[in-house]
């Protein structure tokens, strides 16, 4: 996969995607069951908080997990920008959530973040 590093060029809310301008997108993944929800929230997200910030997907590191809130992006220059994961369910149902980085095609990657979520039972 050519050109890794990128910048983000739209956040899409109602399905809580970020899209990168080289056309991969990141996204939180759940299979969910009767009952549950288990997901990242871009709610709060702007695209000024990703304002002159540059990626770099060409490894793992371009994310950290944050244990009981979520996720924080790494950028090569400036801040990271930090991602709250949310769950609920009634106890019965898995906790699972993964973190998706593709671009529908011949690229994709996905990273274990069950444990990055503030969750509600």
């Amino acid at each position: 996969m050519h050109n890794l590093k990128v910048k983000v060029t739209a956040i899409d809310k109602s399905n809580d995607t970020i899209e990168f301008n080289n056309g991969i997108k990141l996204f939180s993944y759940h299979l969910p069951e009767c009952c549950e929800h288990h997901y990242l929230s871009l709610a709060d997200l702007t695209m000024s908080d990703f304002e002159g910030l540059e990626f770099d997907l060409s490894n793992d590191n371009f994310f950290d997990r944050i244990v009981g809130y979520g996720i924080a992006l790494k950028p090569i220059n400036g801040y990271p920008v930090r991602i709250p994961g949310y769950g609920s369910n009634n106890g019965y149902y898995s906790f699972d959530l993964t973190l998706v980085l593709t671009n529908g095609n011949d690229f994709t990657r996905s990273y274990s973040i069950t444990e990055c979520q503030d969750i509600y039972i």
